[in-house]
């Protein structure tokens, strides 16, 4: 019987051993099941306290009082803007390596606006919508983990807007999934697949949006209790259309009507993206495999109320608000699914945003807006009366000038000529800084504007001239607000991670938003996307 017991505990000994050995080749770092990485469209570093006695103690507050807070984070180029804040997140470099340097830009060879995600070579699966990762020219930290797995991890991005999706998933993801407003339908397009799985065309068959829309939206709490926010009437915020004033409560059945796009200035777009997020995960049944999946969550609706409304707009302040209960029941689900020894979370954002304009002079702090439509007219003839009529040209946008290539192939000008008179002209705009054609740039380790606009530029898809507005200036309307900028507003936005080995604590030093992804590669221990340049945030290791 003494013998019999000794093969017995011998033989389970050999077979744990077995077991564990298996496991630790399966997994010998012991990395994550999931990590689920979230950006916040929009969202000002300051806007994690500003509303912090009202948020729950289930989102913000989770993510900071069981995580670390890296309280000085920070873009580190021109312009900061959704595709550039997605793409520099998640391949550890700038613009002026991953070629993602603005939401569209000109091409010099078609001579045609080129957006971030476009790709002729395929086709929309659900809806229109020719869309895909093609544009950048690097690899992300999710393509990274697709190769170190050898493709067994599971990585799909999710967004209402399609580059949301689309750049953090990377290029070898197994999809994105972005929403597509005219059918109510979240879509994707064939360079991931040629058909909607079974369970997105359920998901799509429950219709959330209608219900979402269905009724007025109403402050989630008192709007007397709203202090954070100025008050509710007045000069500063867009109403919607339908609306004479744009104040609560919104009667969105009734704005539906004239805005097919509704959902997404609405903060239940946040919602729908969570309700989304959760459904991907039981799908795909995420985080249950052998090695480390990664989901990507953009929330949009911020970005839409923000340029709506503002900063200091009691929507926003619910936005957040009814964002922080999404967090909350994601973070919920997740840990009811996976773990949280077996999770990895972050969260950031992809910009901030200025206050608006005529508020702040309102406030005596100078402040201004620039049309860059008339800008652009009021250029093109200020060259015409030096140089006779033609079109100089090509494209203007809030930070950077396209000249005309055809205008000099006769010779009768040099560009240099009109580059000279086009950055006299700007230089004595009101609202305009400074001014510095692309040969002036160059990339140091100073984040003057000089270097953030190298930063933020491509050799493949430079402008000829560069611009900077003046701080609290904006090429934008008088109401509402945008960003852009290279200004603190702008970059400063809030770092979290949880769960798993992540400590509580929190830091102040200083860190690129290009620090995110070879952090990320460093926890997972995996190579860093071949483009990157950041740096290894070591306070989250205990270092």
């Amino acid at each position: 019987m003494i013998r019999f017991t000794l093969i017995l505990v011998l033989s389970f000994a050999c077979v744990c051993r077995a077991q564990n050995k298996a496991e630790s080749k399966q997994n010998p770092s012991g990395n994550p099941k999931l990590v689920v990485g979230i950006v916040v469209d929009q969202m000002r570093y300051d806007f994690l306290f500003r509303y912090w006695a009202r948020y729950s103690d289930s989102g913000f507050k989770k993510l900071v009082n069981e995580g670390f807070l890296c309280k000085n984070v920070h873009y580190n180029y021109i312009p900061t803007y959704t595709g550039p804040g997605h793409a520099s997140v998640y391949t550890g470099c700038t613009p002026s390596v991953n070629g993602i340097v603005s939401n569209d830009w000109r091409d010099r060879i078609s001579g045609k606006n080129i957006y971030c995600v476009d790709d002729s070579t395929v086709k929309g699966v659900g809806a229109s919508g020719r869309m895909s990762p093609r544009n950048l020219f690097v690899t992300t930290m999710t393509d990274e983990l697709r190769l170190s797995s050898r493709e067994t991890s599971k990585v799909i991005g999710i967004a209402l807007k399609d580059r949301g999706a689309i750049l953090p998933a990377g290029h070898m993801a197994n999809a994105a999934y972005w929403y597509d407003y005219t059918s109510g339908n979240w879509v994707s397009s064939t360079y991931y697949m040629l058909n909607l799985p079974t369970w997105v065309n359920d998901f799509n068959k429950r219709q959330l949006q209608a219900q979402y829309l269905s009724k007025p939206w109403e402050t989630l709490q008192p709007i007397n209790e709203y202090t954070e926010s100025i008050t509710d009437d007045n000069a500063y915020e867009e109403p919607f259309r339908k609306e004479l004033k744009p104040v609560f409560p919104h009667n969105l059945p009734v704005i539906l009507k004239a805005d097919s796009e509704l959902l997404k200035k609405t903060p239940f777009g946040n919602t729908m993206t969570k309700e989304f997020a959760i459904a991907v995960m039981k799908g795909e049944d995420m985080g249950s495999g052998h090695t480390t999946d990664f989901l990507s969550i953009s929330f949009s609706s911020t970005d839409y109320v923000g340029h709506q409304f503002g900063v200091d707009a009691i929507e926003t302040e619910d936005t957040y608000l009814r964002l922080d209960r999404d967090l909350a029941e994601l973070l919920t689900f997740l840990e009811s699914k996976v773990g949280k020894k077996d999770l990895l979370v972050f969260l950031t954002a992809d910009h901030g945003a200025a206050h608006n304009a005529a508020f702040m002079r309102a406030q005596k702090i100078p402040a201004g807006v620039i049309d860059g439509n008339k800008l652009g007219k009021r250029l093109e003839a200020y060259l015409d009366s030096l140089f006779g009529a033609g079109k100089y040209i090509s494209a203007l946008s809030s930070h950077d000038v396209y000249l005309n290539d055809s205008v000099f192939k006769t010779g009768k000008i040099s560009r240099k000529e009109i580059e000279n008179a086009a950055k006299i002209f700007l230089k004595n705009t009101e609202g305009i800084a400074e001014v510095f054609s692309a040969d002036e740039l160059y990339d140091s380790s100073d984040n003057s504007p000089r270097s953030m606009l190298s930063r933020g530029a491509h050799p493949l898809r430079k402008a000829d001239i560069y611009f900077v507005m003046k701080p609290g200036w904006m090429d934008y309307d008088e109401r509402g607000t945008t960003h852009g900028s290279g200004y603190d507003y702008d970059t400063h936005v809030p770092l979290l991670f949880w769960g798993g080995k992540i400590p509580h604590g929190s830091s102040v030093q200083y860190h690129n938003i290009t620090d995110v992804a070879p952090t990320i590669c460093t926890y997972l221990n995996i190579a860093f996307p071949n483009g990157c340049t950041g740096k290894v945030i070591t306070e989250i290791f205990g270092n």
